[in-house]
């Protein structure tokens, strides 16, 4: 599947869910399936009617965000991690969510109105071409987004761009050991879904650090169990057990990088 039509497959997929919020991540018409997200509920700053259940993580738990710095959320959504970021921030400061799925911008813009922050923003944007200058952040988080994109090198250069030189990111996605079958990597719904665009863990680390970020650090790790009635939706019972036997494992992680 090329690029833009991942792209466009994503759109359609989060703008359904923008427009359901009975979705979650990995979920279908049918089945309806958080199995990434994390417990938010006793974080200052949380607004339930953004959290959306599509997070696979908390990358502001990680993110060593300091009151006054400027964050960058990718993939921002209907804005909880950016809601999140603004109580650390605090007036001083400045959050910025990016987003390229124009249902979800209306849907963070409604979140945005029930508040009285001033210095919440959310723009529409590509994450493979940021619509930002260079050195603008001091940090940049993101919650399950980047496993979406189809080129995941090109994210990170863009990431490592916008962040001044004393910058860093943290950023929960997925990951796996071993690889999935090429199969599900082409089934588009299962791609929006967290699954089958992830890449292997030590792969994923290797595009961080090829992109000059100067420390790379795993700050969580936890194994996400996938309901087999989701994976037997594509593959049959013997590809399942096939991909059992092979140990082959998804998991949530946040990771740190540092430009200094």
């Amino acid at each position: 599947m090329k690029s833009e039509l991942l792209k466009l497959n994503v759109i359609e997929k989060y703008s359904e869910i923008a427009k359901n919020s009975n979705f979650g991540c990995c979920s279908t018409n049918e089945l309806n399936y958080t199995v990434f997200s994390d417990d938010y509920t006793n974080i200052e700053g949380y607004i339930p009617e953004a959290d959306l259940g599509l997070g696979c993580g908390l990358p502001t738990e990680f993110a060593e965000i300091k009151k006054g710095d400027k964050v960058l959320d990718l993939g921002s959504g209907a804005g909880n991690d950016c809601f999140v970021a603004r109580t650390i921030v605090g007036e001083e400061g400045l959050v910025i969510g990016v987003d390229f799925t124009k249902e979800m911008l209306l849907k963070a813009e409604k979140n945005l109105a029930k508040t009285n922050y001033k210095n919440v923003k959310f723009v529409y944007g590509d994450i493979e071409n940021l619509p930002f200058e260079e050195n603008s952040f001091d940090v940049v988080i993101s919650n399950c987004v980047l496993n979406l994109v189809p080129d995941k090198e090109k994210a990170y250069k863009e990431i490592y761009r916008v962040l001044n030189d004393k910058g860093h990111f943290s950023i929960s996605d997925i990951v796996t050991t071993g690889n999935l079958k090429s199969e599900l990597k082409e089934v588009a719904s299962l791609y929006a879904g967290c699954i089958s665009g992830a890449l292997d863990k030590e792969e994923y680390i290797k595009i961080i650090k090829n992109t000059n970020f100067k420390t790379v650090e795993i700050k969580k790790i936890k194994k996400i169990d996938i309901p087999d009635n989701l994976f037997l939706q594509y593959i049959s019972t013997e590809e399942l057990n096939e991909i059992k036997s092979n140990n082959i494992g998804i998991y949530s992680i946040t990771i740190n990088g540092y430009k200094y």
